[in-house]
This record gives structure tokens, C-alpha cells and sequence, in this order.
């Protein structure tokens, strides 16, 4: 059941006041949304802005989300309180608790709730921000039941507060676009036996969606193969910081 408890509207309302004024937003494919029912939004992941220009289009619908972050910012003073309350789930990385996030997510889901996820379970590492190889988690919720997953592709946020970086860039509303596409099809994986192989099968049809519409967005074609953390490294959160620095210097040098 999609309920909006008293701190999650007053805290959604709050955050929908700040993005209006902070940026331009272009919201497209809303039609693709389920009216009703449970199903999970998967989206694209460029900057720790990313959660909130993705809740704010379905708020404005009347539509409570809950997304499953990362654990740590629920130990963040304040931050932490409102998002407990707002029902977020909270993900435990390479931990013993990591698989309980996906119970619940599940369970929201047979409850008729909104889930949403990162697939890539950590801002992309590409250096031009297409997505990265993403976790299977998306492809197992997929498969778990009737749910349909709605890929979903941002981009602009990352000019409002880059990659890693502490303080966002407030000159100048900058525009940030959030698509949604339709359902991604996995019937014909439910059925085979390496259960595995179905959900990383899933879980690349997600995230080739997700690119697909990217491309289009940015009006240019994505890598041949995707950036994977396990073969191309992590350049580490400094180099970030200081790449978002120069293309900050480099946007407002125009």
C-alpha cells in the first residue's frame, strides 16, 4: 500500500522546494509508470544527488519510494532519523547483513510499495559517466515476482554536485533530466534452472536499457563495453573530486 507518512511528506515537500530552486527539471516517459502495484525504478548512478532527483518526479505524483541506500547514511545525524522514518531501506556491503535488504525491498514490493535501486551499488567509476557493470541485486528482484523493474536514466546531476565532491555548484540552475523507460521483459529467464546466470542475464538487460536511453540523452553512443571496477580499478575518491573541480572551472569558463 503507497501511504506518505507525516515526516516523509514534510521531509519530501522540503527536499521538492530545494531542487525546484536549484535546478530545471525534465521529466520524460512518466506514462510508462504502473498505476498501480508494486515495481521497482532502477537507475543510473553519477552523483550523491541521484537519489532525490529520482524520488522527486514520483513524489510530485503522489507516489511514496522507498530506495535502497547505502547503511551509513542512516548513522548520519538528522539525515538518518528521516530517512528510517521515511521507510528507506538500508544496504549493508560485503557484510552478513548485506542480503537482508533485498528481503525487504521483496516484501515492499508484495506489499504494492515503490522500490527504488542503484544496480551499479556505487557512484559509476567511468570516466564519462556511462553506467558501470552493475550488482545482480536489480536482476534477482526482477525474478522474484510479478513486479515489473521501469529502467530509469539521469543525467545532469552530476553538474549540480560531481562525483565525490563536498559542496554543490549552485550557479546557475543547471537542468537534469530523468527518463523512464518501460518495463524491462524477463518472463522467458524465470524458468531456467542456474538461477545465477538468469539474474546477471536480468540484471545487463536493466542496465542495457538504462544506457540505451543515456546515449540518447546525451546525444552520443555509449562504450562498446561497460567500466567494471573488477578489471579497470578505482581511481580513488581524490581523482574524482579533482576531475568534477576542473569540469566545474571548464562550465563556467564558457
Amino acid at each position: 500500500m503507497r501511504k506518505f507518512s507525516p515526516v516523509y511528506r514534510a521531509s519530501s515537500s522540503a527536499v521538492a522546494w530545494v531542487l525546484r530552486c536549484a535546478v530545471r527539471t525534465r521529466w520524460e516517459g512518466l506514462e510508462n509508470l504502473p498505476a498501480e502495484g508494486g515495481y521497482v525504478v532502477a537507475a543510473n548512478h553519477m552523483s550523491e544527488l541521484d537519489g532525490l532527483t529520482l524520488m522527486h518526479p514520483l513524489i510530485k505524483l503522489g507516489i511514496p519510494v522507498r530506495v535502497l541506500s547505502k547503511a551509513s547514511l542512516f548513522k548520519v545525524p538528522v539525515l538518518g532519523w528521516l530517512m528510517k522514518q521515511a521507510g528507506q531501506v538500508p544496504v549493508y556491503r560485503d557484510s552478513g547483513q548485506a542480503g537482508d535488504a533485498l528481503k525487504a525491498a521483496k516484501q515492499a514490493l508484495a506489499d504494492g510499495e515503490v522500490i527504488a535501486i542503484f544496480p551499479e551499488g556505487t557512484l559509476t567509476r567511468d570516466p564519462q559517466y556511462w553506467p558501470m557493470t552493475a550488482k545482480t541485486g536489480v536482476g534477482r528482484l526482477a525474478l522474484a515476482g510479478d513486479s515489473p523493474v521501469i529502467p530509469v536514466a539521469q543525467w545532469g546531476a552530476q553538474h549540480v554536485l560531481g562525483r565525490y565532491e563536498k559542496f554543490p555548484d549552485l550557479r546557475g540552475r543547471k537542468t537534469v533530466t530523468v527518463r523512464f523507460g518501460e518495463a524491462v521483459d524477463v518472463s522467458d529467464l524465470k524458468t531456467m534452472e542456474d538461477t545465477h546466470r538468469a539474474a546477471r542475464i536480468a540484471t545487463d538487460r536493466v542496465m542495457d536499457a538504462i544506457t540505451e536511453m543515456l546515449a540518447d540523452i546525451r546525444g552520443e553512443a555509449a562504450p562498446a563495453t561497460r567500466y567494471d571496477m573488477r578489471e579497470d580499478g578505482d581511481p580513488g575518491k581524490a581523482a574524482f573530486r579533482k576531475q568534477s573541480g576542473e569540469e566545474r572551472k571548464a562550465r563556467h569558463r564558457r
